[in-house]
């Protein structure tokens, strides 16, 4: 499925919660790993403050790309962000959403 970048050249983004890995198997504790740098990928939740509207968004982020020392209420800068468009269907019921990948997380606004 296609991608699409987001631009948040004029949006203010904040660490709303820490980095966690990200689970392929929750039962077998098996990480999601990144296919281009081949890092474990994480989890982070991301406030996105633009044109008046605040919104949060949990972001794939391979480890690589996360500093040391992340914490919520920090600003950030972010690397490369895009959205992707996703169907599955399970036990029955289907399901559909967006997820949200980035290269990197920097520190500052």
């Amino acid at each position: 499925m296609p991608s699409f970048k987001i631009d948040l050249s004029t949006a203010v983004v904040f660490v709303a919660t820490a980095p966690t890995p990200k689970m392929v198997n929750k039962q077998t504790g098996e990480i999601a790993i990144d296919k281009d740098t081949r890092a474990p990928l994480h989890t982070v939740g991301l406030l996105v403050s633009d044109e008046g509207e605040g919104n949060l968004y949990q972001v794939a982020i391979p480890e690589t790309g996360l500093p040391e020392g992340l914490a919520p209420g920090m600003p950030v800068r972010v690397v490369g962000l895009k959205a992707r468009d996703w169907e599955n269907e399970f036990n029955g019921q289907k399901r559909h959403g967006i997820s949200f990948r980035a290269v990197a997380i920097t520190a500052g606004a």
